[in-house]
């Protein structure tokens, strides 16, 4: 058939050659494709099987019955392919080119006029007509192929062989391939010569691949200790020899040869393939180093007994596991009272080793966290090991570590006491007689030692089941109930069950001064100092809710009689502020009489609410006020770092800087540092007369930080809003403000500035977090204790209003009481305003006169 009938045609159809002709392509490439689909498939499959040296694992006869199904698959392929290929035709590739153009312009170039062949403006049209259509066909690109085949191969058989090549492709080699024309009837080893492979694998643990020998030229080899050496021969038995002494067996002169050898790198040495195309290779074991660990320092007691002890391990490819192994130091035990007499055994306490979740085990640093204060050991001399194990199965162990088992600590008398029988009965069954009676005259007077008839009534049942058992045997079982009856008992002695405010604030007051007494460590006073404050500000918020039941918060009646005292709660956080530095400096005779002193205050105290215009601030506005300083504070220490690190990097340009505008920025450090000191009271920050000039050292301003954060501490203590989200909130917040001023005062005493900038940033972030969920727990309480009419807050309010009826805050603004408090977006604005002016003026990059300007207006809003 021809495509062009005449001149004209041919040079309008010119255009479209090229895409013509790959369409063309296309539609070989498409009927090759879909008809030789199976082909392809069986093909890869045998190459597959034959690379991965399958029919070297299944008998001679196995490989026949494979190559015969092979051999029908093949044929079938085959008979599929010729049934569904086609020749594609020129004039269908032309045919699918046109139909993928609009309006079928070849088509149109390939008609001839039928009528109006004379008339000169019917040619017109005509040959308008086919100029468009010639433009149109110049405008085409090649069809692309539909080489999809998935509606013939519905299973997805060819991709199925795809893995499977590619998989031969990592793990198999090429060279298996010609070893099947070894199994072929009269092709034998003679024919082909002999042949061999082998693979070194190392142990899985040092994460090296597998080796196939057959590749690598002789020569010097590294291999790690462990490594599995496999070897095979073929042909006749005895045409290749092995020889190595990597093992340390080495083969014997006399052995009978042997097709198949497996032997494990165990030393340096030599393997060598005797024969026709045999090999040698040089091996160097790279030894497998035993795992390391150690102790790096005491451990860290926690106040309610927690134990937190420090360790790093390290291995050359990864520790696997590690344990604690703890066993009683009986030589070192104070043999007295229940300890005289022989301890009932027990076996060591073995506690595993904390490992990473995520990362490298090469060589970590860890704690071993654990609360043993339940065990019998607690509190007695104990020896201390610590073991890893690598993946090799290596093992080592660190020296005994000689030290006391961490556990808790009773303040209370009574509850010491109980806990100490709890331990004799655990020490020995035998000690149930002797504890029966110890018992019976701790509680001989129970109404004076017993807080509560519950408490005295639980001990009397304990030591009714203890004449028991001791007459007639105490079992396992009964001993470790009764241990943790008494245990029980002892922590409701020490921490009580009371309901009443007034009766905790006792409590944490007594337990305060029984620890300063008993010499207790500085997190144990520190938990109880926070405790104390709870109890107190419970009892407060409890004595305020009477007052306002009552009616008159203020009784003229009991001020005349002197019978009680009138304490604000500044006078309070005063005084418990004042306790807690002297227990931190050490001094404890003075804390106690501190301690006394507000024992006795507290107990005819009253509580009043300062008066606007009268000096008066709530807890919270007292608060917030402390961290706006804490946060300007850390801005100060902040700009400081930033200064002292311009000067490390330029030092001739500050200077030059300093020497051109005289002494003001000295001055202005002075004065700055001065109103620091001034501001935050109990800071030692070791500078005198605030002195401290850019070019000191860091240590004064490592002092400062750390003195910032012992404030931030005693702030966050007598934070308010406690049991609400938003007061939880802005403690989390006060908490991760704490953490970045312990990374800085770190920072800052290494030298390394641009740390600690960035762990102050993140400090003074927090600290705005924090003020902003205290404004919110503010706010929330100012909803639920709105004043009603007619009350004297009502009236004081109203005569805060504005001329236009707005109420104000303390220093001028609009209050978010009034109606404009209604205005969401407004008060979203302000917020986000306010957030945005804290943002910038913690930007150490941005010009001084700028940041002075922002925090001018933090220190008005």
């Amino acid at each position: 058939m021809t495509l062009f009938t005449s001149d004209d045609q041919r040079r309008g159809l010119a255009k479209i050659k090229w895409p013509l002709r790959l369409t063309w392509a296309g539609m070989w490439a498409e009927m090759l494709v879909q008809a030789l689909w199976p082909v392809f498939g069986v093909i890869l499959f045998v190459l597959a099987a034959l690379m991965l040296g399958l029919h070297d694992l299944v008998p001679v006869e196995g490989v026949y019955a494979a190559a015969v199904v092979a051999l029908i698959a093949a044929v079938g392929a085959l008979v599929y392919a010729a049934w569904h290929f086609r020749i594609p035709r020129q004039f269908e590739a032309l045919a699918r080119l046109d139909a993928s153009l609009p309006g079928r312009p070849i088509q149109a170039l390939k008609d001839a006029q039928a009528i109006g062949a004379g008339d000169a403006a019917s040619m017109a049209v005509w040959r308008a007509h086919q100029k468009r259509m010639s433009d149109r066909a110049a405008a085409a690109r090649a069809v692309p192929a539909d080489l999809r085949v998935s509606r013939r191969d519905p299973f997805a058989l060819r991709y199925v062989a795809v893995l499977f090549f590619a998989t031969a492709l990592i793990f198999g080699s090429v060279l298996r391939v010609g070893s099947v024309a070894g199994m072929a009837p009269g092709a034998g080893g003679l024919a082909s010569g002999p042949v061999w492979e082998g693979w070194a694998e190392p142990p899985r643990y040092t994460g090296r691949p597998t080796l196939y020998l057959a590749d690598l030229d002789a020569g010097a080899i590294n291999l790690p200790a462990g490594t599995l050496i496999t070897l095979r021969l073929y042909g006749e038995v005895g045409a290749l020899t092995v020889a190595q002494t990597v093992s340390g067996d080495p083969v014997a002169s006399d052995a009978e040869p042997a097709l198949v050898m497996d032997f494990t790198v165990a030393q340096s040495g030599e393997i060598r393939i005797d024969g026709p195309g045999g090999r040698a290779w040089d091996v160097t074991m790279l030894p497998d180093a035993a795992p390391e660990v150690e102790i790096l320092g005491n451990p860290e007691v926690a106040a309610l007994g927690e134990m937190r002890l420090p360790f790093a391990a390290r291995d050359d490819y990864g520790v696997e596991a590690g344990e604690a192994r703890i066993s009683l130091d009986l030589a070192a035990v104070d043999r007295r009272y229940g300890l005289a007499i022989e301890p009932d055994m027990r076996p060591e306490l073995v506690v595993p080793l904390p490992m990473p979740i995520a990362g490298d085990r090469t060589s970590f640093e860890e704690n071993l966290i654990d609360d043993f204060s339940k065990h019998p050991w607690a509190n007695l001399p104990v020896k201390i090991s610590l073991s890893v194990l690598d993946a090799s199965e290596q093992q080592v162990a660190t020296p005994a570590r000689e030290m006391t088992l961490p556990g808790r600590r009773f303040f209370d008398p009574l509850a010491a006491a109980v806990i100490e029988q709890r331990r004799d009965l655990l020490w020995s069954k035998a000690n149930a007689a002797r504890l029966a009676q110890v018992l019976k005259a701790v509680a001989y007077r129970p109404q004076d030692v017993f807080r509560s008839e519950t408490s005295a009534l639980r001990l009397r049942q304990q030591i009714d089941r203890l004449d028991i058992r001791a007459r007639y045997g105490l079992t396992d079982e009964v001993q470790t109930d009764i241990a943790e009856d008494l245990w029980d008992l002892a922590i409701e002695l020490e921490e009580g069950v009371l309901a009443d405010a007034l009766d905790r604030m006792r409590r944490a007051q007594e337990r305060l001064t029984e620890a300063m007494k008993n010499g207790a460590s500085k997190e144990e006073i520190a938990e109880l100092m926070d405790e104390l404050r709870r109890a107190t500000e419970e009892y407060m918020r409890q004595l305020q809710r009477q007052q306002a039941q009552n009616g008159d918060p203020q009784d003229p009646q009991q001020g005349q009689q002197g019978e009680s005292m009138q304490m604000t709660q500044d006078d309070l956080q005063r005084m418990m502020d004042r306790i807690q530095e002297l227990m931190e400096q050490g001094r404890m005779a003075e804390a106690e009489q501190a301690l006394r002193e507000l024992q006795e205050m507290m107990e005819n105290m009253r509580v009043t609410q300062g008066q606007p215009g009268q000096g008066g601030q709530s807890p919270g506005e007292q608060a917030m006020e402390g961290l706006a300083e804490t946060l300007r504070d850390q801005q100060d220490l902040s700009d400081q770092a930033f200064r002292d690190l311009q000067d490390q990097f330029n030092p001739e340009g500050q200077q030059g800087q300093q020497g051109q505008q005289g002494q003001q920025p000295g001055q202005q450090q002075g004065q700055q540092q001065g109103q620091q000191q001034g501001q935050q009271p109990g800071k030692n920050n070791g500078q005198n007369d605030g002195q401290t000039q850019e070019g000191q050292g860091q240590g004064s301003i490592a002092d400062r930080q750390q003195a910032l954060r012992d404030e931030l501490n005693r702030q966050r203590g007598r934070l308010p809003g406690g049991g609400t989200p938003e007061g939880k909130a802005a403690r989390d917040a006060l908490d991760r403000a704490g953490r970045a001023m312990d990374g800085a005062e770190e920072a800052l005493r290494r030298n390394d500035l641009s740390e600690a900038i960035d762990n102050q940033s993140q400090a003074m972030e927090a600290l705005r977090d924090g003020m902003r969920a205290l404004g919110d727990a503010m706010a929330q309480e100012q909803q639920q204790n709105q004043p009603g009419q007619g009350t004297g807050e009502g009236n004081q309010q109203a005569k805060s209003r504005d001329p236009l009826g707005r109420n104000q805050s303390s220093n001028g603004g609009e209050s978010t009481e009034g109606d404009l408090s209604m205005d969401n977006d407004a008060y979203g604005r302000a917020r986000e305003l306010l957030d945005e002016i804290r943002r910038r003026s913690g930007e150490a990059g941005r010009p001084e006169v700028e940041r002075d300007y922002l925090n001018r207006l933090l220190d008005r809003f």
